[in-house]
């Protein structure tokens, strides 16, 4: 069990007991509404009683008394109706809305919609009706489990964030880690097959054998160099484009089926931008390689480069089985593979390579499924008398 796997329950305890505190918030503010809403709609009873007892007494004293409990309602929102359902008064309503009979009567509906009026009997079957809104605390009380909510989500998603983001870091230390001792370990059978080398010379041993073998040796070091790279921040000199690119392309050209057509289409001036050339090989190699397993090691591969005023760009093109737009993202992700086989490194390293080394633009530009898939490189040129 590693430390990961220790903190899940601990993590889940947490998650666990903050839910359980946030729905008894939840539950106690419901009960505390309605316990506010009926004592509302008592005093509201109260004073649709005083109202209706006023009508109908002369005693100056019972007045007195009535009017104190008539005035007692300062925040309710509230609009008296006779019984053909013409407003008769309002309380506690804003001016504009009162001297205006159209929003009075918006308003009027408002009211019906929030709570169930009171009826006024005042004798000989006359029955009017009081229809009253939501006091200015019980709406702010109304829309507290939302704000709650509002607020709970934004603290997840910044934990969430926190956790991705800290995740993230721990792999990418761990991928750079494992990239340096893979040059390391490369490094001293590399060493060893340099000096097997030099010997094979002494020993008059066919001459095109040991250049091909030297070709490997320098292979193996450069992706000795390139591992060792990763997770260090590369050096970045003028390169002519060109010519780094056609280098990429004729060696995978060399060692790759006959059953796939190579071309490429390259403008006749150079191009000069800020590169470190081994990590843009790698990523041209990334690229078309990811071409050739798309293509299932045959069919035709072009790479085509452009430019306008400011920028430079490699288009690797394929006739492979294509992707659906839900992935032109995706397959930039580390982890992600449609092959059986393989970590899902190549694409991921790309993106890694252009867009935070050489503060470039890598995408899929199109794809058609069982047509082919076209990624682009933007890279920002320099000039070339520098």
């Amino acid at each position: 069990m590693n430390f990961s796997d220790e903190r899940k329950p601990a993590r889940w305890f947490i998650i666990i007991s903050s839910l359980v505190i946030v729905a008894l918030i939840l539950w106690n503010t419901s009960i505390f509404f309605e316990s506010l809403k009926e004592d509302e709609r008592d005093k509201m009873e109260i004073w649709a009683a005083a109202q209706a007892f006023l009508a109908q007494t002369d005693n100056d004293t019972e007045i007195a008394l009535t009017l104190l409990v008539l005035n007692s309602n300062t925040t309710i929102p509230t609009i008296w109706v006779d019984e053909k359902g013409n407003i008769i008064d309002g309380l506690n309503i804003d001016e504009e809305v009162r001297s205006d009979e159209s929003r009075l009567l918006r308003y009027l509906e408002r009211l019906k919609e929030e709570n169930e009026p009171i009826e006024m009997e005042l004798g000989d079957n006359l029955v009017h009706r009081i229809y009253y809104g939501d006091s200015p605390l019980l709406t702010k009380i109304k829309y507290y489990p939302i704000g709650l909510l509002l607020i709970i989500f934004l603290f997840i998603s910044v934990v969430y964030f926190f956790y991705t983001t800290t995740k993230s870091s721990e792999q990418n230390k761990l991928w750079a880690g494992m990239a340096k001792e893979t040059a390391h370990q490369i490094g001293t059978p590399l060493s060893s097959l340099i000096g097997w080398t030099e010997i094979l010379k002494e020993e008059n041993v066919d001459k095109t054998y040991i250049a091909e073998m030297e070709k490997d040796v320098d292979r193996l070091r450069t992706i000795t160099e390139r591992f060792s790279k990763i997770g260090s921040e590369p050096i970045l000199s003028r390169t002519e484009l060109i010519q780094a690119t056609k280098e990429s392309f004729t060696y995978i050209k060399s060692r790759s089926s006959d059953l796939i057509e190579f071309n490429i289409s390259t403008p006749y001036s150079p191009i000069y931008v800020n590169l470190n050339p081994s990590l843009y090989s790698w990523t041209i190699e990334n690229l078309v390689k990811n071409g050739i397993d798309a293509m299932r090691g045959k069919g035709s591969l072009n790479i085509e480069i452009k430019q306008d005023l400011h920028w430079v760009y490699v288009y690797i093109k394929d006739t492979g089985k294509g992707l659906p737009k839900s992935k032109f993202n995706l397959i930039f992700e580390p982890g992600y593979t449609s092959k059986k086989r393989g970590w899902g490194l190549g694409l991921s390293l790309a993106k890694r390579i252009i867009e935070d080394y050489h503060k470039g633009r890598i995408r899929v530009y199109n794809s058609e499924i069982n047509k082919g898939t076209t990624f682009q490189i933007a890279l920002k040129k320099v000039s070339g008398d520098q």
